[in-house]
């Protein structure tokens, strides 16, 4: 949501603005240009075939209203001289290890968001590095110096704030909001820029007349408790105030890995659904073996023909077993009601991860060590001959697209 004023400065004063928020701009369809630079210029889309959604898009596209989870089709309709590209994700991710590597070069602490996007406490990098203004432009200029992509960076006394900043920094651009700036600067936005309201929490609160920070921050929290509830009425009221404790946390763990299909054409058939997700669920899995994690947590995620999309969960004992995840996914789906229509999209999530070390002991006691090893093998044939080389026996014929 665009703040109710244009204003690019909020002071010019960085002293205890040690909080540096970094984000790359339109990052997927930055790399394809990397990569193809004739592709400058022109309306760009990255995103999953025909019946997938958009998951980056170039300014360009998206000034004619094209924006991420848009289905595809819709935003060709929008933009329709747009080239549209599938995605490639592990090239993705290569860049990114670039970024995060010039990143962790100006401070140890760090916390990585997602692929393309971290939080910096540069408060012990300022006798070495300069101001933290400086040093964001610095961050700047060495990402598009060495990786050649553009990184926009907001300066802030908190991470509340220095988030929001990078916001209205884009596209390519450099925002302080100085400490004696926060208030007027979070007051000028409407409700929904703030960080945690979501769609849901934005209607309830512009229901009753709430549809600026400034208006938020002067309704009483007890009044805000019976909307929104006590827990989230006293962050946002705290943050719309400029309050905000919240430390960087370094090394930061992933809080989930999961996949998502989205189907060529819709599937109604359950028993294929079944299929799909267990292959999903041995991918989750093999993932989590391979980075040491284990799961708490699985999620399903549900989308029908009719774009309604809903999602289901359930805690676990700490696995990364294929088969057990596996299981409680396909327990979830058992209680989804497949429409006629059918689902167009299903994924699997493992959430709430632990370090596998952790939880040794109890997966000794708790797990089922027969199916743990005879995964870890099928990663060893893996990794030699390739993923679809081996799978469990019930995908072996008709393997899911």
């Amino acid at each position: 949501m665009a703040p109710t004023t244009h204003r690019r400065t909020w002071g010019n004063d960085d002293s205890g603005c040690t909080i540096l928020h970094v984000d790359m701009d339109s990052f997927f369809a930055s790399v394809e240009i990397l990569d193809d630079p004739s592709l400058s210029g022109r309306p760009l889309i990255v995103g999953g075939g025909e019946r997938g959604v958009v998951t980056s898009a170039t300014y360009d596209a998206r000034a004619c209203g094209v924006h991420a989870a848009m289905p595809i089709g819709r935003a060709r309709r929008l933009c329709p001289t747009a080239v549209v590209l599938p995605g490639r994700h592990h090239r993705y991710r290569e860049v990114s290890e670039e970024i995060m590597t010039i990143v962790r070069s100006i401070t140890e602490r760090v916390e990585v968001l997602s692929i393309d996007e971290a939080f910096l406490d540069v408060s012990g990098a300022q006798r070495r590095l300069g101001s933290p203004a400086h040093i964001a432009a610095r961050l700047r200029s060495q990402i598009r110096q060495d990786v050649g992509v553009p990184a926009s960076v907001g300066v802030a006394s908190t991470k509340h704030v220095a988030k929001l900043a990078t916001t209205y920094a884009k596209p390519d651009g450099l925002l302080v909001v100085s400490r004696d700036q926060t208030i007027a600067f979070l007051h000028q936005l409407d409700v929904g820029a703030m960080w945690g309201v979501g769609e849901v929490t934005r209607g309830v609160l512009e229901a009753k007349g709430v549809r600026t920070v400034q208006q938020l921050a002067h309704t009483p929290r007890d009044v805000l408790s019976r909307w929104i509830g006590p827990a989230l009425a006293h962050r946002l009221h705290d943050l719309a105030w400029g309050r905000d404790v919240r430390e960087v946390t370094v090394d930061r763990a992933d809080k989930s890995v999961g996949t998502e299909t989205t189907f060529r054409q819709d599937i109604a058939v359950r028993t294929e659904l079944n299929r799909v997700v267990l292959a999903q669920s041995h991918e989750c899995a093999a993932r989590l073996r391979r980075e040491g994690y284990e799961t708490t947590r699985i999620s399903i995620k549900v989308r029908f023909s009719d774009f309604r999309t809903i999602t289901r969960s359930r805690v676990v004992v700490p696995t990364q077993t294929g088969a057990e995840i596996g299981d409680t996914a396909r327990t979830l789906l058992d209680v989804v009601a497949i429409p006629d229509g059918g689902v167009r999209l299903i994924g699997v999530r493992a959430e709430g991860l632990v370090r596998a070390d952790a939880t040794g002991f109890q997966d000794m006691l708790l797990g089922t060590p027969a199916r743990h090893q005879a995964e870890i093998a099928m990663d060893a044939v893996a990794e030699k001959f390739g993923r679809s080389s081996i799978r469990p026996g019930s995908l072996v014929e008709n393997p899911p697209e």
